[in-house]
């Protein structure tokens, strides 16, 4: 939530975010999908690079990411892409996630989630596909 609140106001505290990428690291597993998306948005947010805790995350979320819901997806998603960090095989695994569950996406979630697919240049046919199918129905 610290993070979360330097972010939000545009506050690069460098210190606080290597820190706490540090300490999150060591505590990953005890975060819920709220405070995994909220970590790596107040990353990208104010642009700090933190490359292997991205990497930690990205393994734990791959387990969990049925259990994210679809604003934390795109929202996470999204931190992926501005941060540049490549993570294929978490959006692999989110087109599954989200293509079984895409009437549960707001437009808004969609448009987000297409377009950190669209920044990260990872392709996502199944999940585009699905979207057009709902919208044909």
């Amino acid at each position: 939530n610290t993070l979360w609140a330097y972010a939000a106001v545009g506050h690069s505290a460098s210190e606080l975010f290597y820190a706490t990428s540090i300490l999150t690291m060591k505590k990953i597993d005890t975060f819920n999908s709220q405070d995994i998306s909220n970590t790596v948005w107040a990353y990208a947010r104010v642009g700090y690079s933190a490359p292997k805790l991205f990497d930690a995350i990205e393994k734990l979320v791959i387990k969990k990411l049925d259990t994210f819901n679809p604003q934390e997806i795109a929202r996470m998603l999204c931190a992926y892409a501005i941060m540049k960090h490549s993570a294929p095989k978490l959006f692999d695994a989110a087109t599954k996630s989200a293509v079984k569950r895409i009437n549960t996406f707001s437009s808004q979630e969609l448009t987000y989630t297409f377009w950190a697919y669209s920044k990260a240049g990872h392709p996502a046919h199944e999940l585009f596909d699905a979207v057009t199918q709902v919208t044909n129905e």
